[in-house]
């Protein structure tokens, strides 16, 4: 088998992987493989007589001149000249493929029979089991933005009391993977491969219930897990855990006996390094440079810090990299290098292995390795390295391994760019050969890897960075500085803690330096750009014109050398067969004229569906929130926002769902619940959104909070307006009226389109009726409310044809009344977030048994 038929079967097991994006891929890649393998051959041999047309006449030529050298005949053979003609191949090729999707189906986790998700009942989603849990940990405890400690539990059996407090305790042995929160000084002290009980509830996780929102049900499910635990405690008395598990030994015998409350030796080697870096230096510099070094898995980094380098496009300086393992390899090189090759290989692996293991099997990692230990083998054999070669039987490696990793986008971005270093790096060095090559490689390498990773990034999280590229140019001194610093100061603090803590100590004012860079960046206007939700179609015209403009290059390359060598020809010749020569090339457009070209129809390609979509836009979205309740109005490029929740509702429901949508700005800002302050919100959606106009329904002179007064400058110092809203105002949102009933309730009338909505805040009951007794109240089309009581005085006035309650749950007598009123119902906790438009009706974005059609 030679390398040409390797890369087919390579490229046709990820290709078969890739296929289980959709549910009949497989059967897909099936039918396109039996294709292929028909007609592939019959195409390359139809090529194959031209191309030995072509062949010929260069012969010919070679044969009358009187050059010394011969033409290279592998330089002679172009991409579909060296691929396979047998249909054998090209058959194996698309069974390799279908059973690749197989195989991710057999490897995809699925629920035991005896999983502890089982405990929760079929429609329980929302239902909490209280327990106990016992089993192994398989993680090292994180830090979650909430404060609390997560880690990772391999079940092995769990107590439930039956009948209640005070009923009988039962005990059962169960299997499966189990994310686990508990309070974060319940976890001190904890590590990997313990034995421990966790006392608390469990829950079954819902679908993301708002559009772009996370889905942490995705997320428990590729890692293994279909059931969570929010932790109360955790049993550390370990005489009653082993009594407790040699119990069930006795009866089951499948049961782990407890480890103890101590590290195993990969993680005392982490903690020793971590613990050396941070001696001598503050936080955030301190964990930063351990991040840097190890990865973000070895160390909590702040989460503002964190957000930061994200926000500024310098997430991968924090993230466990190629960037390590090259560096640790080179330096076991060079400290080897009077050794045998022999002594080098062994040496380098051995680094590699500990590197991966200090750094968490993290794919990016991984992978980095596996092309280490390429090189190393190439090395030994006085071999010839293929990058790009190296590249594929890693990732095939990585993906027999674990087939799930596909999906995974930390695989998929550590593979996009180190693909763009390979193949896009020499020919932007070639541009830039005027320059030094270390100046010309800091510009040269985020270009090469951006332009790969791009697309991706688009489409997952809607969001570009304009400022990323210049970022990271600007912040490669001290990147290469801090990487370096930080693994010689990790190779000091495993050896000697004191000498490790000395080096991380001078890395002190670049790593001030890089969080200076980073938090500057990530709050200047316009730090990141929403282009909306960016489909299949558009992510794969991108990478076709990634892939047009680098075939295009290696073409234009291959016809300048075949160039030079016909004017070294000619020359030879004494130009005695001036003319008759002709140099035979595939045809191709004018390099000056590829990349514009293709700059021109990638920004057409994202651009344009979103204007159009923009332009033509009417919508009305009302969020699932657990506070205030969220209203978004899309007006044909102008958007209203109706309250904006806490700073977690800001940042898991609102900004996402702004970004899915393309948002840049806020037209309409309007605070309806001002008698409770302005939410801590606004402030949060202010750093990253401009508001244009904000309305607050707290007067100034209500004004209890400086914050408010501070929020009113931030918004006029973004070139916004402040405006205070009084009760019985009436406020113009472009196509959308609204009028402030009540500024204390809050009660507020909206007219959308031809509909009339009306937002009653909480109230009680007598409230309710001297509200009804003022006749303000108008009969509205769609009544939006807290989910409490409302009285049948107040649905009277109202007569609603549909009711909104952002809310877990409403009221039953209120929905009783409804419903005996042909109501239509809709509440938040069941149905998530709700969206109106004037041709489709309302559209719920969960299903539920009651709403599986829309309300027109």
């Amino acid at each position: 088998m030679n390398q040409a038929t390797g890369a087919i079967f390579c490229l046709a097991y990820i290709l078969g992987l890739i296929s289980t994006a959709v549910s009949w891929g497989r059967y897909g890649i099936l039918g396109l493989g039996i294709a292929v393998a028909i007609a592939m051959p019959k195409l390359l041999r139809k090529f194959t007589k031209n191309s030995v047309k072509v062949t010929k006449k260069r012969r010919t030529r070679q044969k009358e001149n009187t050059l010394e050298e011969p033409l290279d005949a592998r330089e002679e053979l172009s991409l579909l000249e060296m691929l396979p003609r047998a249909k054998w191949v090209w058959a194996v090729a698309g069974l390799v493929a279908f059973l690749a999707s197989v195989y991710f189906a057999v490897r995809s986790p699925q629920p035991a029979i005896d999983d502890i998700s089982k405990l929760i009942p079929a429609g329980g989603n929302t239902q909490e089991v209280a327990v106990t849990v016992r089993g192994r940990v398989v993680s090292t405890p994180r830090l979650t933005r909430s404060g609390r400690s997560q880690f990772w539990l391999e079940t092995d059996l769990v107590s439930e009391i039956n009948g209640g407090e005070g009923g009988a305790v039962v005990n059962r042995p169960v299997s499966g993977k189990l994310y686990v929160t508990v309070p974060l000084l319940q976890a001190t002290g904890l590590y990997a491969d313990n034995t421990i009980a966790v006392v608390g509830s469990l829950y079954k996780p819902q679908p993301p219930s708002n559009p772009g929102a996370f889905d942490f049900q995705a997320y428990l499910a590729r890692e293994g897990a279909f059931v969570g635990l929010k932790g109360r405690q955790i049993d550390w008395t370990r005489e009653k855990a082993i009594a407790d598990v040699n119990r069930v030994n006795s009866q089951t015998a499948a049961f782990l006996e407890p480890s103890g409350m101590q590290p195993s030796k990969i993680q005392a080697m982490r903690q020793r390094i971590v613990r050396s870096q941070l001696s001598q230096l503050n936080v955030p510099e301190g964990p930063l440079i351990s991040a840097i070094a190890l990865g973000k898995q070895a160390v909590d980094l702040p989460y503002n810090i964190r957000d930061y380098f994200v926000q500024a496009g310098l997430a991968h300086a924090i993230a466990a990299s190629g960037t390590q393992v090259s560096m640790v390899l080179a330096l076991v090189l060079a400290l080897t290098r009077r050794f045998s090759k022999q002594l080098q290989f062994s040496f380098g692996v051995g680094a590699l292995f500990l590197l991966v293991a200090l750094t968490g099997f993290e794919a990016s990692v991984c992978r980095a390795a596996l092309m280490g230990f390429g090189t190393l083998f190439a090395l030994v054999l006085n071999r010839q390295v293929k990058p790009l070669g190296l590249l594929l039987i890693a990732a095939t490696i990585l993906l027999l391994v674990n087939p799930l990793w596909i999906w995974d986008l930390g695989f998929q971005l550590s593979f996009l760019a180190t693909l763009g270093l390979i193949v896009t790096t020499p020919p932007l060095m070639a541009k830039l050969d005027w320059m030094p090559p270390a100046i010309a490689s800091i510009v040269v390498v985020p270009i090469a890897a951006s332009l790969w990773v791009l697309p991706l990034l688009l489409y997952v999280f809607s969001v570009v960075s304009p400022y990323s590229i210049l970022v990271n140019i600007i912040a490669a001194p001290l990147l290469w500085i801090l990487s370096i610093g930080g693994m010689v100061s990790a190779l000091a603090g495993l050896i000697f803690p004191p000498a490790g803590s000395v080096l991380a100590q001078l890395l002190d004012y670049p790593a001030k330096g890089l969080i200076a860079i980073a938090q500057y960046f990530s709050q200047l206007p316009g730090n990141s750009v929403a282009v909306g939700q960016v489909s299949v179609f558009q992510l794969i015209a991108l990478y076709s014109l990634i892939c047009w403009v680098w075939i295009g290059g290696r073409r234009k390359k291959e016809e300048g050398r075949r160039k030079k060598e016909e004017g070294r020809r000619k020359k030879e010749e004494g130009r005695k067969k001036k003319g008759k020569s002709r140099v035979i090339s595939l045809p191709s457009f004018s390099s000056a004229w590829i990349l514009p070209l293709a700059l021109v129809a990638g920004i057409s390609i994202i651009v344009l569906p979103a204007w159009q979509v923009q332009s033509s836009l009417f919508q009305v979205t009302l969020l699932a929130t657990s506070g205030d309740p969220v209203l978004v109005i899309q007006d044909r490029g102008k958007v209203a926002l109706i309250n904006s929740g806490d700073e977690n509702t800001v940042r898991f429901t609102v900004l996402p769902f702004l970004q899915q949508q393309g948002v840049n700005s806020v037209n309409f800002a309007i605070a309806t619940h001002g008698h409770l302050g302005l939410s801590s919100g606004w402030g949060k959606l202010l750093q990253r959104l401009p508001i244009k106009t904000f309305y607050d329904t707290n007067a100034p002179k209500q004004i209890h909070r400086g914050n408010n007064q501070e929020f009113m400058t931030a918004v006029q110092s973004r070139q916004g307006v402040y405006f205070p809203l009084e009760t019985n105002s009436t406020v113009d949102l472009g196509s959308t009226r609204l009028q402030l009933v009540n500024a204390e309730i809050p009660v507020v009338e909206f007219l959308v389109g031809n509909r009339t909505w009306l937002l009653v805040g909480e109230m009680t009951p007598e409230a309710q009726k001297k509200l009804v007794a003022t006749g303000t109240l108008k009969p509205a089309q769609v009544l939006w409310w807290s989910g409490k009581a409302l009285t049948a005085e107040l649905l009277g006035a109202v007569g609603p044809q549909v009711a909104i309650a952002s809310a877990d749950e409403i009221d039953p007598e209120t929905a009783a009344q409804l419903r005996q009123s042909k109501t239509q119902i809709f509440w938040t906790g069941r149905d998530g977030a709700l969206q109106w438009t004037p041709a489709g009706g309302f559209k719920t974005t969960l299903e539920s048994e009651e709403n599986q059609t829309s309300f027109l």
